[in-house]
């Protein structure tokens, strides 16, 4: 008999290697293969193909929480890549904004599930010897016999200032402008002076050579809403209400100032504009501290501000910005005397009458690169008019120029800088106009900055006016100010001419040692000829060395100390200014400073 079922065709079967287990001869079937799908459901809607969806990464509800998941212990785990203590402030902590607040457990009357906290604290440690020209009269020296103009110049500052921060913020800032912002900023600061010399610190000559001074001071108070966006790209509107900081351009030329203000500002195409509109009104600040002190009522002394901002013109890399800028000051009938009893308005030049002004700048700056060429430039025309030149008592025009350019080229780990400034002086105060450039209020990032003795450090003008500084703390320029925080702008004044250089080297990732040479000199003397009553004066300032080194210990910004010295050797202008018996040639600058920031 034929056996047919032997006949029949049968199935591949790939035996199985036992020396190779599981494995199987190239193009050989299974006989475990499922049969084929048929679609026969006619209408069904192809599904998306398996390139419409993400490949390793799925939407969570709640993405900011993934790392408290991973990190059950709320104060330390194992899982070290992810998880970190909560007194941390750089990795993944929800004081910081890191994560949502979860509405549920905050007593704050806040919605949703997307209101972010962010707390910093900030410890500023400074520690400063110095020494500068001291004016003294023979009935308020400290030591009796001296008959000098200028007496012993040596002094100590020690501040403590401690900054916290608290900003409520909703919306995920990781993409888009947040919908709403809350920030409130105090600083308290501790300050001590010692001086030589009476009458320094205080308008009586029975207080004495030291002072120990408190306050607390409101540096931000404001609300800022987002109002709309104008593209997929998220360019935006928002408008910021309430006590703000603002930097008028890129090194602090012009206006740098915590004031009262509305302020509107955005961006469009794709952030390579920024624009911002802007009315302040400034506020008195405390003498001794220079934080704001709102328990006085501000000042009359407006500040309407318009800039725009370009990215990448005229070549990529470089950022260019148009500034406009009107300040009407109305404090010309008041007096303004300071915490330590020295007259600020008006200021004792002249006939001591008091004057109002608006000055309306047009400005111009840049900040970028031209291949490996790094360069910022300033330059500002100011004109206006004065109610009142204290020589003559006439109503004035105001015009006067500023530029100032600093070039730099980087060497692997070192970064070589030239720096120079011209600021026009007043060559005939007699005249109907007033040729002396001077500023808002200034805070230059230039030229060594702070380091700078004479950007760190102000010069009493002796001789010439009472409670006036050639220059201001933290200023460039030689204004004839009362004070830079309290007083108002001064168009009547010597002017100032800079040329520089100066290197800066990183030694280590968390080490770098700066050096700065600058030159000096009044642009003109003619002022300071009338306010002295000398038949000459010569430019020549002189020469300010100084150096700097900066310590990163953990190559962040939460621990940065700072050791700088600078040197002022005076030139034949500076001698003639403020000759002493012992023949002085040389003021020195020194500043310790530790910053610790959570």
């Amino acid at each position: 008999m034929v056996d047919h079922k032997a006949l029949e065709p049968q199935p591949l079967i790939t035996p199985v290697d036992p020396i190779l287990e599981g494995r199987r001869r190239p193009g050989a079937k299974r006989p475990d293969l499922p049969d084929a799908i048929v679609q026969d459901n006619p209408g069904a809607v192809r599904p998306p193909a398996p390139s419409a969806f993400p490949g390793d990464e799925l939407p969570l509800p709640d993405r900011w929480r993934l790392i408290t998941a991973l990190c059950p212990d709320r104060n330390f785990v194992a899982v070290q890549s992810v998880c970190r203590r909560k007194t941390d402030p750089y990795h993944q902590n929800l004081l910081k904004g890191d994560r949502p607040l979860d509405p549920h457990k905050v007593p704050l009357p806040i919605k949703g599930e997307d209101w972010f906290l962010v707390l910093s604290g900030t410890s500023d440690s400074i520690v400063e010897p110095r020494s500068f020209p001291t004016p003294v009269g023979v009935q308020t020296t400290s030591r009796p016999g001296s008959y000098d103009v200028f007496g012993k110049g040596s002094s100590l500052v020690l501040a403590q200032t401690f900054i916290t921060s608290v900003g409520l913020i909703k919306g995920s800032t990781a993409f888009m402008p947040p919908h709403v912002e809350y920030r409130l900023t105090l600083a308290y600061n501790i300050n001590y002076v010692d001086v030589n010399e009476r009458r320094i610190l205080n308008v009586r000559p029975s207080s004495p050579t030291h002072r120990t001074d408190r306050f607390l001071g409101v540096q931000e108070a404001f609300i800022d809403y987002h109002l709309r966006n104008v593209s997929d790209r998220y360019d935006f509107d928002s408008l910021r209400v309430g006590i703000q900081d603002f930097q008028a351009d890129f090194r602090g030329f012009l206006f740098n100032d915590s004031a009262l203000a509305i302020r509107l500002f955005g961006n469009r195409d794709n952030n390579r504009f920024q624009y911002n509109l802007a009315v302040f009104r400034r506020l008195e600040k405390d003498t001794n501290s220079g934080l704001n002190d709102l328990g006085q009522t501000p000042r009359d002394d407006y500040v309407f501000l318009a800039n725009l901002y370009r990215q990448d013109l005229p070549v990529p890399g470089f950022t260019s910005q148009l500034t406009a800028v009107y300040n009407r000051n109305r404090e010309g009938n008041g007096v303004q005397i300071d915490h330590n009893g020295f007259p600020v308005r008006p200021a004792l030049l002249g006939d001591l009458r008091g004057h109002d002004y608006d000055a309306y700048y047009f400005g111009y700056n840049g900040d970028g690169h031209f291949d490996r060429l790094n360069l910022t430039v300033s330059v500002y025309g100011v004109l206006g008019r004065d109610s009142h030149n204290f020589l003559t008592g006439e109503r004035n025009k105001i015009r006067a120029f500023f530029a100032a350019a600093e070039p730099s080229i980087d060497f692997s780990w070192v970064r070589v800088r030239g720096a120079a400034m011209f600021a026009s002086g007043d060559g005939d105060p007699y005249d109907k106009t007033e040729n002396g450039y001077d500023a808002i209020l200034e805070n230059p990032i230039f030229a060594g900055a702070d380091t700078s003795y004479w950007i760190r450090q102000t010069i009493p003008f002796a001789g010439g006016g009472r409670v006036i500084g050639v220059n201001g703390r933290n200023g460039i320029l030689a204004d004839l100010r009362s004070s830079k925080d309290q007083g108002q702008s001064n168009f009547i004044n010597p002017g100032t001419v800079l040329a520089g250089a100066g290197a800066d080297f990183d030694l280590l990732p968390t080490l770098r040692l700066s050096a700065n040479a600058n030159h000096l000199w009044f642009q003109t003397t003619k002022v300071l000829q009338v306010l002295r009553s000398e038949g000459s004066i010569p430019r020549d300032i002189g020469w300010d060395l100084s150096a700097a080194a900066i310590w990163r210990p953990k190559m962040t910004q939460n621990i940065v100390v700072r050791l700088s010295g600078a040197v002022l050797r005076a030139g034949r202008g500076f001698r003639d200014l403020f000759d002493q018996q012992n023949g002085s040639k040389a003021y020195y600058s020194v500043l310790g400073n530790v910053i610790l920031s959570f």
